[in-house]
């Protein structure tokens, strides 16, 4: 018998309640991150059309950041609903090993397992 130390944060495999709380939590990410770009573009055609012109060019700079920032994560929460959908959710980009249940729970648009998360972040 395996003891649950020495197999590791790779033997707690997702569960079906998981699965089905995880892509919930993705729809709703999706939908709130759609929402927040649909805002940001009726803002600016709002400012663009405001007599006084549009914002300072610091909150100019921190909006185009805020979008930057929308879009990438969306991108990565439509990227995780398409590997549910194709049954590779779940496995690290880079070693192929599963991607840690708690992991998944905090991040479910995880792409990497934790460790090579940090030697991603450590490559920077």
């Amino acid at each position: 018998m395996v003891s649950r130390q020495a197999a590791g944060p790779y033997d707690a495999a997702l569960t079906p309640e998981d699965l089905a709380g995880l892509r919930e939590n993705l729809y709703e990410q999706r939908l709130f991150r759609r929402e927040q770009l649909r805002q940001f573009a009726a803002r600016s055609t709002s400012r663009a059309c405001d007599a006084h012109g549009p914002s300072g060019p610091g909150q100019s700079e921190v909006r185009v950041q805020l979008v930057a920032s929308a879009r990438m994560v969306l991108a990565d929460v439509e990227a995780a609903l398409a590997r549910m959908d194709a049954g590779t959710y779940g496995t690290c980009h880079l070693c192929r090993r599963p991607v840690e249940r708690e992991r998944l729970l905090i991040v479910p648009q995880a792409r990497y397992c934790g460790r090579c998360q940090q030697v991603r972040e450590a490559a920077r």
